[in-house]
């Protein structure tokens, strides 16, 4: 019987104005990262599952910026997730 792994969550937040480098705002595990996942979800936030990635920043403690060797991977979510934000401004633009 396979173990079933407790679900991790994580919510990284990048303001240029507030700071050079993402910044870890919230991470948990179980009921935690269930609630995380659900106000992003209500708050319009892309959610990325990428595992590996979530372990990395879980290590991270709550309001310091990411490492710069997840820099790279962290900018490539944030590229994806700016690409999908401006797809669906252009199906949604004002008459």
């Amino acid at each position: 019987m396979k173990k079933k792994e407790l679900e991790k969550a994580v919510a990284i937040l990048y303001d240029s104005q507030d700071s050079a480098s993402p910044r870890v705002v919230a991470s948990g595990q179980g009921e935690v990262a269930k609630r995380i996942i659900e106000i992003a979800k209500e708050a319009g936030v892309h959610i990325q599952e990428d595992a590996n990635l979530v372990e990395l920043l879980a290590k991270i403690e709550l309001g310091h910026e990411i490492p710069t060797e997840l820099y790279q991977t962290v900018a490539e979510v944030l590229a994806f997730v700016y690409q999908i934000n401006n797809k669906f401004k252009e199906k949604v633009k004002p008459l």
